[in-house]
């Protein structure tokens, strides 16, 4: 499954405005679900427990004023006008603001950097050389770089974000579709229906869950125009509820109004905000999912249909509430009542069908940043299932979606009602919003390299309204609010214990590497018996030779005729040009056939399947060799000096079509067999035929008589085949180390690294060609 091309078709758009509209129609499905479904708990929520509808209605016009500035001030003017702007090559979300800044300043998490990494196209395409060396953002820039507890806090405010985006993806599936289900309590005795809410929502929600893993391709185009028509419905409702009820009600939009709903109700009017902070639920999602779209599509759909609907509809459930002041004798204020009783049940399916697509969106954005961490070292490591191979992005994780189901029916079947569900919910909300105005107040100066008092500005002005909605939020603790804390608690504990472990285990590599000296003292043969095909073995270093190395030859006194050191990375950019792929470069003398291979992804890119990659990989090792014989520099790479390594930029074998290429033959037949084939012809039919490998090299410019023999010895070692050397290692904390750091690596890291997936490399190779070597590293 090659996904590659596909990967830039998302950033790579035709700025045609019939292309806009399409992107703007189909971001309704994919960004807006989950915003548009807000109105079926909003105003429940509210005056679920904190204030009381009276008959003067200074209470529902005061949450309406709320809603509104609130509606405008957050989603429209914060992230439709400034936070958009701060992409990270087409990218966004908590994790895209963080790699954004470890590009502007060096605070990258990942340990096997290189200078040659900051020549990448997407590295270089959007930094800005910082104006002088006096000026605040040099200094901020450099306090940074040289302060690692400022990037520690730095990492943890990005994981912090993560880890509550991760909550919302499970407190949003319960309450949107648990609020949808709850229309059925006008539908039957309020005795019987307290019996069916919580069944219905469970079975859809494990409907949901357990569809994931067909992916939402096959559905997706219903997505848009289900929440088209809710948004369309809700508004039309609204109008209609204006209209009949109260067309004054336009009036509480002042902000008047929110200073007498304040002044009345005073302590429970402000406990109240953690309610009303359930309108922006969803607002963060136009960034994250940032990616498969373009900026003016998503501010499009926004600006012109779902800001308006939603107003109408907070309008229309004001309008309709300001003439009913007994409704709360009968039922509890809700989205329902206000709904014309003869569209009741059309309405109650189209509820549940936009809260099921709200939920699909969120589950599939919690997928995307699991992944976008683990690429980054962030999260154990994970089976990842792309389940299109068309639409990038599209990606299921079996053990992510189990865990997320499990935990979302036990908040729907533990609380059973909104008003906790959305205390905790709206808390995990807030915190990412928070931590995304933190991160773009950094951007700000770093990365835009504006004024300083821009982005106090920005942070005074965003984080007084999220901070007053957050500490409305945090005082429902024992009333829900624990739940995104405790889950954010466990997952950022997790995630922190995996990274130091991952570090510990790098910097151990990194000490006990193997100088080239001792390899050159071995001389052309390694002082080993040198088998026919190609040895890959895999290791995280980017210079040097890993330890593992040493300890099988010490053990196994032979190895194959080429050796390739593989060491396949992530990058903080969001995706790595095919052209850029892979670092390749010699270790030691030519005659050696040593070679070192670099292969980096962006956090965004699909990693190909086994096949396609070792073809990649060979023809690579192939076009270093043709090019480095014709000149040191071609037109298709760059040379790049790192310490005793000369590394070469060289891309797939699709994005050099004029270098060399290889292709594959089944060798069938005594007759079509070359001479590097003759001894395995007789093989027992029981073993698959190898392949007769053929290298297609451009006739011109000519190649020195070295690098042929280098290109045929390659070749007829590809023939043989290639054997996949994977380390083993055992992390133990070493002696004389303190008792927490005993816990975290022999207790902490050693649960994660038993019960996480190996690295994804390893995962698709053959197992009769793979060979692990076990070591124990005490760090």
């Amino acid at each position: 499954m090659d996904l590659e091309t596909g990967s830039y078709q998302n950033y790579v758009k035709k700025e045609s405005w019939r292309t806009v509209l399409t992107l703007a129609y189909q971001s309704l499905g994919v960004v807006y679900g989950d915003l548009s479904t807000s109105p079926l708990y909003v105003y429940k929520s509210t005056f679920e427990e904190d204030i009381k509808h009276s008959e003067t209605n200074e209470e529902i016009f005061g949450v309406l004023s709320f809603v509104f500035w609130t509606l405008t001030l957050v989603p429209l003017l914060k992230y439709v006008f400034i936070v958009l702007r701060a992409d990270d090559n087409g990218e966004g979300g908590t994790f895209a603001l963080y790699s954004l800044l470890c590009r502007h300043a060096r605070v990258n998490s990942l340990p096997n950097c290189q200078v040659a990494d900051e020549e990448l196209i997407e590295y270089k395409k959007d930094s800005i050389v910082l104006a002088s060396n006096s000026s605040f953002g040099s200094r901020l820039k450099s306090t940074l770089e040289k302060h690692r507890v400022l990037q520690r806090f730095l990492l943890v405010l990005a994981l912090i974000g993560t880890c509550m985006v991760i909550g919302d993806g499970i407190l949003t599936p319960a309450i949107s579709v648990f609020s949808a289900v709850s229309g059925l309590e006008l539908s039957m005795s309020k005795e019987h229906h307290k019996y069916v809410e919580v069944p219905v929502a469970c079975i859809i929600l494990i409907g949901l869950f357990a569809l994931q893993h067909y992916g939402t391709h096959r559905v997706g185009f219903l997505f848009a125009p289900v929440v088209l028509i809710w948004l369309l419905c809700i508004s039309a409702i609204g109008l209609y509820n204006i209209i009949h009820w109260n067309p004054r009600v336009y009036q509480a939009l002042s902000p008047y109004y929110m200073y007498k709903f304040l002044r009345k109700t005073q302590r429970g009017g402000w406990m109240s905000l953690g309610g009303i902070l359930l309108c922006i639920t969803g607002s963060e999602a136009m960034f994250a999912d940032l990616g498969h779209f373009s900026q003016l599509s998503i501010k499009i759909a926004f600006t012109s249909l779902v800001y308006p609907s939603l107003i109408l509809a907070y309008m229309g459930q004001a309008a309709y509430l300001s003439c009913h002041h007994s409704i709360e004798s009968d039922y509890r204020i809700g989205f329902y009542v206000s709904v014309p009783e003869k569209l009741r049940w059309p309405v109650l399916v189209i509820a549940i069908l936009a809260a099921v697509v709200g939920s699909q969106a969120i589950i599939t954005g919690t997928f995307s940043i699991i992944k976008q961490c683990s690429s980054l070292g962030c999260f154990p490591r994970v089976k990842i299932v792309h389940t299109s191979s068309k639409i990038h992005g599209q990606i299921y994780i079996p053990e992510i979606n189990w865990v997320l189901m499990v935990l979302c029916l036990a908040v729907t079947v533990g609380f059973r009602d909104t008003r906790r569900m959305g205390n905790a919910s709206g808390l995990a909300v807030i915190t990412v919003m928070l931590v995304t105005t933190c991160l773009m107040s950094l951007v700000i100066v770093l990365c835009w390299q504006k004024s300083v008092f821009l982005a106090i500005a920005f942070v005074f002005f965003f984080g007084t309204i999220e901070a007053l909605y957050f500490t409305a939020s945090l005082i429902k603790f024992l009333e829900g609010a624990w739940v995104p804390i405790a889950l954010a608690f466990i997952f950022l504990i997790s995630m922190c214990v995996w990274h130091y472990g991952s570090l510990k285990k790098y910097e151990f590599d990194v000490q006990n590497k193997v100088s080239i000296n001792w390899l050159l003292s071995l001389g052309p043969s390694l002082g080993i018996v040198r088998v026919r095909g190609i040895g890959l073995i895999h290791t995280e270093l980017v210079s040097g030779i890993p330890a593992i190395f040493s300890h099988f030859v010490t053990n196994l006194p032979a190895f194959h005729q080429v050796l390739v050191f593989l060491c396949i990375k992530s990058v903080p950019v969001p995706h790595v040009r095919p052209e850029e792929r892979f670092l390749v470069g010699h270790i030691g003398p030519r005659e050696y056939r040593l070679y070192r291979c670099i292969v980096r992804y962006g956090y965004r890119d699909v990693h190909k399947d086994d096949m396609e990659f070792e073809k990649d990989l060979v023809c690579s090792v192939a076009e270093f060799i043709r090019s480095g014989s014709v000149s040191p520099v071609s037109s298709v790479t760059e040379d790049l000096v790192k310490g005793d390594d000369k590394m070469t930029v060289i891309g797939t074998c699709s994005s050099h079509a004029e270098g060399v290429q290889m292709s594959e033959d089944e060798a069938d037949n005594i007759d079509s067999a070359g001479p590097s084939e003759l001894k395995e012809i007789w093989s027992p039919p029981a073993i698959k035929p190898r392949k007769r490998v053929r290298f297609i090299v451009p006739e011109s410019p000519q190649i020195e008589s070295g690098a042929r023999e280098e290109l045929q010895e390659l070749m007829e070692a590809r023939e043989a085949g290639i054997a996949y050397i994977l380390g083993h290692s055992y992390v133990k904390a070493k002696q004389g180390s303190s008792l927490i750091k005993k816990l975290v690596i022999n207790y902490g890291y050693e649960f994660l690294r038993r019960n996480s997936r190996g690295p994804t490399y390893a995962l698709s190779v053959p197992h009769a060609s793979t060979l692990e070597v076990g070591m124990v590293y005490h760090v």
